[in-house]
């Protein structure tokens, strides 16, 4: 008998084929995964696929396992997160204020702290509508960047706030600090994202990668560096962070993506400036506009004054 497992693929794995990653979250050889795929025992948000498919951060994925032997699982264990503050809790949703270092949830190879771990900790009952290791996420923040998240407690909220990102009818703004001086000062750029060819855990602007849209505005400019205000058309891993890279202004800090070492070094900055300020959606409850803010935490904050 087929045991039937279905996971949401995590950031880690986007852009691989479908049979690494089976391999890597069950467990499995690549030629055993391959082998699953051929006989149809694989589909990727409803949809069988073949074991060259390539997966997105996000996509469900439905496979059919061997009964044996038990596949892992990534389970949400319960465990504080400081410097993890909750700004709104209702019956419906959660907004947290999540620290830089933290993840969204559990994920192949991450062993550190996660939003959903911190929030089980401190007694809340998150919606169990997903994926087992990420109920009730509807959106992600890297783990170097800090900033608002809402997680949903109810199953409506979920089912409601899912569609809302999905549609694009959430405002999610950003400040960053960036090399040099964008010109224009104000602008969009539309560029498709997708992993780096030549570079694991790195994305790129590529011409076979995904529709991405990100608008930017000069708030404040300095000697080195510019603070902008970032608005997100599309959600991609890393976007901000390539887009600002791709023209030659990345964010300070992330040497990544091409960030001088030298500045963040002056800077005291051990990570990239990126912060999510800004979270506004219908409440899922209640239908009403609701809006959240960030201040800059402390690492940011310094930096910028030193600036």
């Amino acid at each position: 008998m087929a045991d039937a497992r279905t996971v949401l693929v995590p950031d880690g794995l986007e852009g691989e084929r479908v049979d690494a990653a089976i391999a890597r979250l069950f467990g499995l050889s690549r030629t055993r995964a391959a082998d699953l795929a051929a006989d149809g025992g694989v589909s990727v948000n409803a949809a069988s696929v073949g074991k060259s498919h390539r997966v997105s951060a996000g996509d469900l994925l439905e496979v059919q396992l061997p009964a044996s032997p038990a596949s892992p699982t990534l389970e949400v264990v319960a465990e504080p997160v400081p410097g993890m503050t909750v700004v709104h809790e209702d019956e419906d949703i959660v907004v947290v204020d999540k620290p830089v270092g933290v993840a969204a949830h559990p994920s192949v190879g991450w062993t550190g702290p996660n939003v959903l771990a911190g929030l089980k900790a401190a007694g809340y009952r998150i919606s169990t509508s997903g994926a087992s290791e990420r109920q009730g996420i509807v959106s992600r923040l890297d783990v170097g960047t800090s900033g608002l998240m809402v997680v949903c407690t109810s199953e409506r909220a979920y089912s409601v706030l899912k569609r809302a990102f999905k549609e694009r009818r959430v405002d999610k703004t950003y400040h960053t600090l960036v090399q040099g001086l964008p010109d224009p000062l104000v602008g969009t750029i539309d560029a498709p994202i997708g992993r780096h060819p030549g570079h694991d855990y790195r994305f790129a602007v590529m011409d076979s990668g995904k529709h991405a849209v990100t608008h930017y505005e000069l708030l404040e400019a300095f000697r080195h560096a510019s603070l902008l205000e970032v608005s997100l058309e599309t959600g991609r891993t890393h976007q901000i962070r390539v887009h600002m890279a791709a023209v030659r202004h990345p964010c300070v800090g992330d040497l990544t993506y091409g960030g001088d070492p030298t500045l963040a070094a002056r800077l005291g900055l051990e990570r990239q400036w990126l912060h999510a300020v800004g979270l506004g959606f219908e409440h899922p409850g209640s239908g009403e506009w609701v809006t959240f803010e960030s201040g800059y935490p402390q690492d940011l904050q310094q930096a910028l004054d030193r600036l």
